[in-house]
């Protein structure tokens, strides 16, 4: 039970990401969606090696 918990607030995490990472696109703002990206990456890499 407890994983379900921390899937969905992992979930809702990644969802809060993809779309301020959709908004930076959307205004160009292309460094910003590239940082972002490095940014979710290595914070996945940190979950996966936790």
């Amino acid at each position: 039970m407890e994983d379900m918990k921390e899937f969905v607030a992992y979930s809702r995490k990644l969802l809060r990401i993809l779309n301020k990472l959709e908004n930076a696109l959307e205004n160009k703002e292309y460094e910003k969606a590239l940082e972002m990206v490095r940014e979710l990456k290595e914070d996945t890499q940190k979950d996966i090696e936790a």
